[in-house]
C-alpha cells in the first residue's frame, strides 16, 4: 500500500530504454571530447590539483579531497599525459547523457523523450566545456545527476534502499564539492511545503544522511583545524562575481551555458512543466528545488554553474512533457534533429578548442571557449623564469626562491619547472599557501606577478628583471608577467608567510 498522496505508478511498466540511440550520443560527445583532450595544453586549475596531487590530505582551502587525489592517480597512470588525465572528465560527462537518459525514462518518457534529454545534455555547452578538462564543475553535474534519478526513482517505487543510495552519492558530491548541501537544504523544505512529507520520515533517509555526514567528517576536521579557510573562499568567490557584472548577469549566464536555443529553452520550459504539470504533480516539489537552488546561489553571491546540477531533470521533465503533446501547429512540421545539430554546431565552438591556438591569436574574434587561452604558454613561462634564474649569480642562486601571485603560476612551475632546473615554487593564492613554505635559507626571491606589494616591505631591494611571454603570442593573464629579484630579506619566513595568504578566487 502508498503512502497517502503518492503516486500509485510503482507497478507500473517504465518504458523501454532507448540504448542505441543515448549511447551513440554518448559516444558522440566522448570521442569529441577525447579529439581535443590534448589541445593547448593543462588549465590553470588542472596545473593547481597536479601539485595539490603532491600534498594528499583530507582537505583543501577552497575543496574537499577527491579532485586532487583523482588528478595524482591519473597522472600516475601516464605522467604528462594531457589526454589520459582528462579521461575521468570524459568519462563524467558521457555517463551524465546516460543519466539523463534514464531520468527522463523514470519519469514515463518513451524512447523520443529519453533520447531528446540525452542530447540536450550531450550539446550543452557548459557540460562539453567543462568536460574538455578535470574540474570539480566537471564531476559534480553527473553526481547531481544521479542523485535526483534515485530520488525520482523512490517516489515512484518507495523503496527505501534507494535512499541509502542517495546518502552514498551524497557523500562523494560532498567530497568533490560542498554545493550539493544546498541542493538537500532547498529539497527539505519543498518537500516539506509541496510533499511528499513522507520522504523526511523515512529512516534511510537519515540512515543515508548519515553516511554522507561521516565521509565529510575528515574534510570538516581538516577545516577546522585550519580555520575554515572555505568560509573565506565564499567571500571571495562572491567578490569576484560582483565585479564581473554581479547578480544581473547570473541568469542569462546560466541560460546561455544551458545551451543557446534547446538547452536555455529546455531548462524554462522543464522547470514550468514541473511546476504545472498535472501528470508530472508528483515530482513539482523538485521544480521548486530548482528555482531554489538557483536563487540560493544567486543570493550568495556563487557562480552561475553552480546550479548546473539541475538541468538533467529539466530537460528530461520537457522532453516528457512534449511527447504527450500534440505538436503545435506552428512548429509540428519543423523537424527535430536538424535543431540540435545546430544548436550543437553553433555551441560547441564556444565550448571547445576547435582551433589551433595560432589560429586563435590571428583571429581573436573568432568563437572560442573563455578557458581557452589560459591553456596555453604554461611550458613557456617556466622557459621564461628559468632563463632569469640562470642568469644571477651561483651563489645567489642558491639561496633563491620562487614565489608567484598566482596559484595557477605556481602550479606552471611546479610541473614544467624541474624541467629547467627551478627549484621549488610556492604561493600563497588559495590552497597553495598551505603546501608550504620557503626555507630559511632563501634570502632571495624571484616573484612572477604584477604586484609584489606584501613582499616588499620585507626585503631590501627590489627591480624587474624579466618578463613571462609565450611563443604563440597568445593574449592570456600571464602574458607579460613581470619577474621580480627581491633581494635582502629583513625576516622570518615564519613572520612573513602568514602576512601573505590570498584566498582571492
Amino acid at each position: 500500500m502508498t503512502t497517502a498522496g503518492a503516486p500509485n505508478r510503482a507497478d507500473r511498466a517504465l518504458p523501454g530504454f532507448a540504448c542505441r540511440p543515448v549511447a551513440l550520443l554518448a559516444a558522440g560527445i566522448a570521442a569529441v571530447l577525447l579529439a581535443t583532450a590534448g589541445r593547448y595544453g593543462y588549465f590553470g586549475d588542472e596545473l593547481y590539483f597536479l601539485a595539490a596531487g603532491k600534498h594528499l590530505s583530507w582537505g583543501y582551502a577552497d575543496q574537499p579531497a577527491v579532485l586532487p587525489a583523482l588528478a595524482r592517480l591519473m597522472n600516475s597512470l601516464a605522467p604528462g599525459s594531457l589526454v589520459v588525465f582528462r579521461i575521468p572528465a570524459v568519462l563524467a560527462t558521457a555517463a551524465g547523457v546516460i543519466c539523463t537518459a534514464l531520468l527522463a525514462r523514470e519519469l514515463g518518457g518513451e524512447r523520443k523523450a529519453q533520447t531528446r534529454a540525452a542530447a540536450a545534455y550531450a550539446i550543452c555547452g557548459q557540460f562539453a566545456g567543462s568536460g574538455h578538462y578535470l574540474a570539480t564543475s566537471t564531476v559534480d553535474p553527473l553526481l547531481w545527476t544521479i542523485a535526483i534519478w534515485l530520488l525520482v526513482r523512490w517516489i515512484r517505487t518507495r523503496q527505501d534502499n534507494l535512499l541509502l543510495w542517495l546518502g552514498v552519492v551524497t557523500a562523494v558530491a560532498l567530497n568533490v564539492k560542498f554545493l550539493i548541501g544546498a541542493f538537500w537544504a532547498v529539497t527539505a523544505v519543498t518537500a516539506l511545503v509541496f510533499g511528499p512529507r513522507d520522504l523526511l520520515r523515512r529512516p534511510k533517509l537519515w540512515a543515508g544522511a548519515g553516511i554522507a555526514a561521516l565521509a565529510c567528517v575528515p574534510t570538516l576536521w581538516w577545516q577546522a583545524a585550519n580555520g575554515w579557510p572555505q568560509l573565506g573562499m565564499g567571500d571571495a568567490v562572491s567578490r569576484e562575481v560582483a565585479e564581473a557584472g554581479g547578480r544581473a548577469t547570473f541568469v542569462p549566464a546560466l541560460l546561455a551555458g544551458a545551451g543557446l536555443v534547446i538547452g536555455a529553452l529546455g531548462v524554462l520550459y522543464g522547470t514550468a512543466v514541473l511546476l504545472g504539470s498535472a501528470r508530472l504533480r508528483p515530482y513539482r516539489f523538485l521544480g521548486w528545488t530548482a528555482l531554489g537552488v538557483a536563487a540560493v546561489f544567486l543570493v550568495s553571491g556563487g557562480r552561475f554553474y553552480y546550479a548546473a546540477g539541475t538541468f538533467g531533470l529539466l530537460w528530461s521533465a520537457a522532453a516528457v512533457h512534449l511527447q504527450e503533446r500534440p505538436p503545435a501547429r506552428w512548429w509540428r512540421w519543423v523537424p527535430t534533429w536538424p535543431v540540435f545539430v545546430l544548436s550543437a554546431l553553433y555551441s560547441l565552438p564556444y565550448a571547445l578548442p576547435v582551433w589551433p591556438a595560432h589560429w586563435l591569436v590571428d583571429h581573436p574574434a573568432a568563437p572560442h571557449p573563455a578557458y581557452a587561452l589560459e591553456e596555453a604558454g604554461w611550458p613557456d613561462l617556466a622557459a621564461s623564469v628559468g632563463t632569469v634564474y640562470r642568469t644571477l649569480p651561483p651563489d645567489q642562486r642558491t639561496h633563491t626562491t620562487l614565489v608567484t601571485a598566482g596559484y595557477w603560476q605556481a602550479g606552471a612551475l611546479d610541473r614544467y619547472g624541474p624541467e629547467q632546473g627551478l627549484p621549488e615554487a610556492y604561493s600563497a593564492s588559495r590552497g597553495f599557501w598551505y603546501f608550504g613554505r620557503p626555507g630559511d635559507d632563501a634570502d632571495s626571491v624571484l616573484f612572477v606577478g604584477r604586484d609584489p606589494a606584501k613582499l616588499l616591505p620585507h626585503f631590501r631591494t627590489s627591480r624587474v628583471v624579466g618578463e613571462v611571454d609565450n611563443r604563440l603570442g597568445v593574449p592570456n593573464s600571464s602574458r607579460h608577467l613581470p619577474i621580480w629579484l627581491l633581494s635582502g630579506r629583513t625576516g622570518g619566513w615564519a613572520e612573513i608567510w602568514p602576512q601573505l595568504k590570498d584566498l582571492k578566487a
